[in-house]
């Protein structure tokens, strides 16, 4: 197809996909004359993937190209290719990440040995770097300055539940298939679905509260 209609199947005007081509964010149809070339289906699941990773998942083009580059770059291991995705893995062949500089890098929060108490409990083999954790931490350090009796014993109801999402979220990857389509299936389910799984919790609490706490107010909610 030419370029006017690979613009045409997935929303992207020609000037983006021609950066995206300058970029090596795409890789380059097959020339059929000087300034003409044909694109394939690749290059439209490939747009589709870039436009999620950008408008959705709110990401940079150059990290977007890592990503990119990583997953269609030989990576045949699933575990890898979901790492990469989630941001905890690095690329096969990347260079290692440098130490932090103590000085420079920020403390580590309060609530730290808190949130590995949870992980442990749990059980889960988690990156060291992964970002999770330091949000959860975080987390526990506010909750703990605010006095609340909230620890990360509380939190281990929620964390079954969020582990049984994730083994709901992972039985929906595919084990075969290129790497480009095992990158698509990883960002649906990780980071398309999570806007979605926050809206059910929304509706859901609105629900329970209605039927708790609700009484003559629920009666009353839609008068004028």
């Amino acid at each position: 197809m030419k370029v006017s209609e690979l613009s045409r199947r997935t929303g992207v005007r020609v000037p983006l996909i021609k950066y995206y081509l300058r970029e090596g964010m795409l890789p380059p149809g097959r020339a059929t004359a000087a300034n003409q070339a044909d694109y394939g289906e690749d290059h439209v699941r490939r747009l589709r993937l870039i436009r999620t990773l950008i408008g959705t998942r709110g990401l940079s083009a150059g990290a977007t190209k890592e990503i990119l580059d990583a997953i269609t770059g030989g990576q045949e291991d699933l575990h890898q290719v979901l790492g990469i995705v989630l941001g905890v893995r690095p690329a096969k062949g990347a260079e290692p990440a440098p130490a932090p500089d103590p000085e420079a890098s920020d403390p580590d929060p309060e609530g730290l040995a808190a949130a590995r108490g949870l992980i442990g409990a749990m059980g889960w083999d988690v990156s060291p770097g992964n970002p999770a954790t330091r949000t959860l931490a975080e987390v526990l350090t506010a909750l703990d300055h605010l006095g609340t009796d909230v620890d990360w014993r509380t939190l281990l109801p929620y964390a079954r539940l969020a582990d049984d999402m994730a083994e709901l979220d992972l039985r929906q990857l595919d084990g075969g298939g290129d790497p480009l389509a095992q990158a698509e299936r990883a960002v649906l389910v990780t980071v398309l679905l999570e806007p979605a799984l926050l809206a059910l919790r929304r509706l859901a609490q609105e629900d329970k509260s209605s039927r708790l706490f609700g009484g003559a107010h629920a009666d009353g909610a839609g008068e004028a």
